[in-house]
């Protein structure tokens, strides 16, 4: 996990993607590929409306001017390996096309609290279709404990499987790994395989396994990651298709709405 790449945007939570990105990048001696994306407006049809859509695109244009300019001297300062890229158009799809090549892409939960982007579409266009592991963070998050607590959320699934091997640069850095069984019935692969892939990377995990009464797996990550304790979550991403995870929610849509701590996601069918 060495290529490193972050959306840019002058929004609120810029400064958390790049304080963990930054941590990340340091800590595996990688380099770090920043993003700066001017957003089109939606297009619309109307004349007044397209005039507004102009300005709109123009301040928006003027804003990243100046937020790749104020980025260009802040990583100048951090002493990283960095290339600082820009894309006009839709943040989905301008990341996936910018994504060729990278190992981990770091992204917010949210954006400024807006429907649009979409940040569940943008995740899932880059975990699932383009296959790429993402970090999503909080937007108020200060860096990232790389060498503290790590709680991976294990069900045996090819998603989780899928995860668990692409976080192991970061969870090698870690101080303490649990892994995380919620037994709803649907463990696949077994926790002892986990545990001896790990073991084989020289990381030692601790196993904890909580029963699903009335509660859905979701809650139980959740409230897991919401203790105090723990500084990241690993976990499978969209363990069902994404249509039915919009339509009637998913222990992914869950923690990308709700987790206080960074969400490292990864899916394989």
């Amino acid at each position: 996990m060495k290529n490193i790449l972050m959306l840019a945007h002058a929004d609120r939570g810029q400064e958390a993607r790049l304080q963990v990105a930054l941590a990340v990048t340091r800590a595996l001696h990688g380099h770090l590929t920043v993003l700066d994306v001017t957003v089109v407006p939606e297009v619309v049809t109307d004349y007044v409306a397209m005039g507004g859509g102009a300005l709109s695109l123009a301040d928006e244009e003027r804003s990243e001017q100046s937020n790749r300019a104020h980025l260009q001297a802040r990583l100048e300062r951090e002493k990283v390996s960095f290339d600082l890229i820009e894309a006009t158009g839709d943040l989905p799809t301008c990341l996936h096309d910018a994504s060729g090549l990278t190992d981990l892409v770091v992204v917010n939960r949210e954006l400024d609290h807006a429907l649009y982007p979409n940040m569940l579409d943008l995740v899932g266009k880059l975990v699932v279709e383009a296959k790429l592991p993402v970090l999503a963070v909080p937007d108020d998050v200060e860096g990232l404990k790389l060498g503290g607590h790590a709680l991976v959320a294990w069900d045996g699934s090819p998603s989780a499987d899928t995860a668990l091997r692409a976080a192991v640069p970061l969870l090698k850095l870690a101080g303490t790994v649990t892994l995380l069984y919620v037994d709803d019935g649907s463990l696949r692969l077994p926790l002892d395989d986990a545990v001896r892939y790990l073991a084989r990377h020289d990381i030692k995990a601790t196993v904890r396994r909580e029963q699903v009464l009335l509660d859905p797996a979701g809650i139980v990550i959740l409230a897991e990651a919401s203790s105090g304790s723990v500084d990241y979550v690993v976990m499978g991403g969209f363990g069902h298709a994404r249509l039915l995870e919009s339509i009637f929610g998913g222990v992914t849509e869950r923690m990308l709405t709700d987790s206080p701590v960074p969400v490292f996601l990864a899916h394989r069918p």
